[in-house]
């Protein structure tokens, strides 16, 4: 059985990721910053626990050591992922990670796209909900085209409460951006301090018309545009979840199931055009958060197995058969492909 390291495997996320490579078969290493709350999980889980610091590369080093692969939970990105990447690449092993942080993301692509294919080496950023699962579907609604002129992926949760994982992860992009928005217009990531529209959109059932934000900018603006042909790319959120993660009172994900799920659904909807024509993806689950540990967890029994389609630094449209991805998915969400 392969061993992986996760990397903030305490925190929310981490938790749902552990647990779930459990579930595939594969040995779990514990790690992370906070020793004590490495300790305590050790302790529950019978898993093995091996502290580090991003400030400290041979501690990375020593959690990285003999593992097949290394999966980073530990937002804020920013501050995590070139230094686990830099782990992994003196390790000769993938990385793989959960960032939703545009910048965070873009600088992955931007930083280390020369020396990871120079490498042979594998790194997927945004392997979650946002980015991962948004470009997966895209991909696939693409299909046969080479291009298109826009995508759009509207996001219908039912809410949103944030993990403190999240919380501070916005607090660095918010400061990253100087209390700019962000967006992807014309083939390139434009900073602006527009006001953002609010509009309705058509989700299909069982959702139906939504209130959204526009340009309630996701990950998804550098996971697509960094394989897929579409110049203008735009995300939007549903009202309420808006609300609820601008909200410094709403409370963090609670359980609601065995699994640790809380109640919290969502409808992912994705839209490409081209030319007067139209393709639709749609994916309805529940909990972001822990939909998120089947999605990085396959991609990485994929990468340990071979089916993938490149190397170097690429999102999961470009490094997997997204089509095929998205129907293993099936126990843990449902996809609908409109041509």
């Amino acid at each position: 059985m392969d061993s992986v390291t996760v990397f903030g495997a305490y925190g929310h996320t981490g938790r749902f990721v552990v647990a779930h490579l459990r579930e595939r078969g594969f040995v779990p290493v514990l790690s992370g910053r906070d020793a004590d709350k490495l300790k305590a999980l050790a302790y529950e889980t019978g898993l093995e626990a091996r502290p580090a610091s991003v400030d400290d590369p041979a501690s990375l080093d020593r959690a990285l050591a003999g593992a097949a692969a290394v999966v980073n939970c530990a937002g804020p990105f920013a501050t995590t992922a070139a230094p686990v990447i830099e782990a992994a690449l003196r390790a000769g092993i993938p990385y793989v990670d959960v960032a939703a942080e545009i910048e965070a993301n873009a600088d992955t692509f931007t930083h280390y796209a020369d020396r990871a294919r120079e490498a042979d080496a594998v790194i997927v950023p945004a392997m979650a909900f946002y980015g991962g699962l948004g470009d997966l579907l895209a991909t696939a609604a693409m299909g046969d085209w080479t291009t298109a002129d826009e995508a759009h992926v509207a996001y219908g949760l039912s809410s949103w409460h944030p993990t403190a994982g999240t919380r501070a992860a916005g607090v660095v992009s918010g400061q990253r951006r100087a209390g700019r928005r962000v967006r992807f217009t014309n083939g390139h990531l434009e900073y602006h301090q527009d006001a953002l529209p609010t509009l309705q959109w058509p989700f299909p059932e069982p959702m139906g018309p939504r209130t959204v934000i526009g340009e309630f900018t996701m990950a998804d603006v550098v996971t697509l545009p960094s394989h897929l042909d579409i110049p203008e790319v735009r995300t939007y959120m549903a009202a309420e979840a808006a609300r609820d993660l601008s909200d410094p009172a709403t409370p963090a994900p609670a359980p609601a199931d065995e699994h640790g799920r809380s109640d919290q659904t969502f409808l992912v909807d994705v839209i490409v055009r081209s030319g007067g024509h139209e393709r639709r993806a749609v994916a309805t689950g529940r909990d972001i958060y822990a939909v998120t540990a089947p999605l990085v967890v396959e991609a990485v029994a994929r990468i340990l197995t071979g089916r993938t389609r490149t190397v170097g630094v690429a999102s999961a449209g470009a490094i997997f058969d997204a089509p095929d991805f998205l129907r293993a998915l099936s126990p843990h969400l449902s996809v609908d492909l409109r041509p």
